[in-house]
């Protein structure tokens, strides 16, 4: 079975979790719209790295969920990226290097974030719908959010999209941020 990033629930609401997410390294491209082949070339990108596509021709295991990031800003969309969550306890110093440059890697500190849980094709229409639900759940639970807002994809395209698990994920906004 493919490896999960690692998380804990906090506490289970009605329609969501609020989860701590264990430290992770990622590996991400940036692209300038999520919905575009830029975001299919992407993931063959990320795919090519953890199939020995780095500087130590090294294959790295996949893991799930592949991410799907968007941070907006006050008046429209500032940056998206597509991520590979690297295998549990990978540290940036023992990772290969990517061969093409667009691909970084990125340590992510333990972070608290809400999650709600959907089952079909992650489209942007659905995926927009669930984002807008958890944001109102979480704000009726007073848990203020960042405006990252993550589609996290658990399975392959070629499943029937009737059996395909996806998530939205947000982080919390701790005091400061």
């Amino acid at each position: 079975m493919t490896e999960r990033q690692k998380y804990k629930v906090i506490q289970c609401y009605e329609d969501f979790e609020l989860r701590e997410y264990e430290p992770c390294v990622i590996a991400e491209i940036k692209v300038s719209n999520l919905g575009s082949s830029e975001s299919s070339g992407a993931f063959s990108v990320l795919f090519n790295y953890i199939s020995k596509g780095n500087d130590k021709s090294q294959k790295i295991a996949m893991t799930s969920p592949v991410i799907n990031s968007q941070q907006k800003g006050k008046s429209a969309l500032q940056a998206s990226h597509i991520s590979f969550v690297m295998p549990a306890r990978s540290a940036i110093e023992n990772l290969p290097s990517p061969m093409d440059s667009r691909v970084t890697l990125r340590e992510i500190q333990s972070e608290i974030c809400v999650a709600k849980s959907f089952r079909g094709r992650a489209t942007k229409n659905l995926s927009q719908k669930i984002e807008g639900v958890l944001r109102t759940s979480a704000g009726r639970a007073d848990i203020p959010l960042t405006a990252e807002t993550r589609i996290c994809r658990f399975d392959p395209p070629y499943k029937p999209s009737i059996f395909q698990y996806n998530e939205i994920v947000i982080p919390v906004l701790l005091g400061g941020q």
